[in-house]
């Protein structure tokens, strides 16, 4: 009798240590069809990139050196505008150079030419000065937002200083934002030849209009049709969550 009860109990003690073993005994990693385990070694391979792939995805940055023009451009376009501001000073303050500069610079081919700083002459330069600046807006999108769509993460994410256009940028955003600086430089070149009326023909306002026309609604047409396919996706997605 003694004899069995300590089977009894040498057996459940047994029992009791194959079940710790299994508890605590760590999962074995599934193996997949070429014998290898689906951990970090698979997910190594999955991580590679072919040799040609590599070098098509290296490519991109044959466009940093166009990014890199465009801001010498914008180094002109500030240099410029400092020249006409200086120029508009001085015309002001009855430098005589610096008005010829400044009538010379609203003058239209055709049209009879200002010989005096008058409030038009004045409002012409202004509007030239936030022309120059409306473009290199238009730049800074351009560079900014083209590098970090097309090229590589600026990883400003949480900066102080980063743009409140760029939290958000990709290539949709991109054309909209474009499309609106380009309507902006268009407005201040037909808002000049409004002024300037007299020195144009019918024809050549009516066609500065229409040109304006197709822009704005080229730019109506684009946010149109990104706001279509990001209801798509939005759509797609909850579908998927459900």
């Amino acid at each position: 009798m003694l004899w069995s009860d300590a089977n009894n109990v040498h057996s459940k003690a047994q029992q009791c240590k194959i079940i710790k073993l299994l508890v605590h005994r760590k999962p074995r990693k599934l193996m997949n069809n070429n014998g290898d385990s689906d951990g970090s070694h698979s997910g190594a391979h999955s991580r590679r990139i072919q040799p040609l792939a590599y070098f098509i995805f290296a490519t991109r940055w044959l466009q940093l050196p166009l990014y890199l023009g465009l801001i010498l451009a914008q180094c002109v376009y500030v240099y410029h505008f400092w020249v006409e501001l200086v120029d508009l000073i001085g015309a002001v303050m009855g430098n005589q150079t610096a008005l010829q500069h400044i009538l010379d610079a609203v003058a239209i081919e055709g049209a009879v030419r200002p010989t005096k700083t008058s409030e038009t002459t004045i409002m012409l330069v202004v509007l030239g000065l936030i022309d120059v600046v409306m473009i290199s807006n238009l730049l800074i999108m351009v560079i900014i937002g083209g590098y970090e769509t097309f090229v590589s993460r600026m990883n400003l994410d949480g900066h102080p200083d980063q743009p409140e256009w760029l939290s958000h940028v990709n290539a949709s955003v991109l054309k909209v934002k474009l499309a609106t600086a380009i309507i902006g430089i268009s407005s201040i070149h037909l808002l000049k030849t409004f002024i300037n009326a007299k020195a144009y023909d019918e024809k050549t306002i009516l066609a500065q209009t229409g040109i304006h026309l197709v822009f704005l609604l080229s730019a109506i047409a684009i946010a149109y049709s990104d706001r279509l396919m990001s209801g798509n996706t939005s759509h797609k997605e909850a579908r998927n969550s459900h």
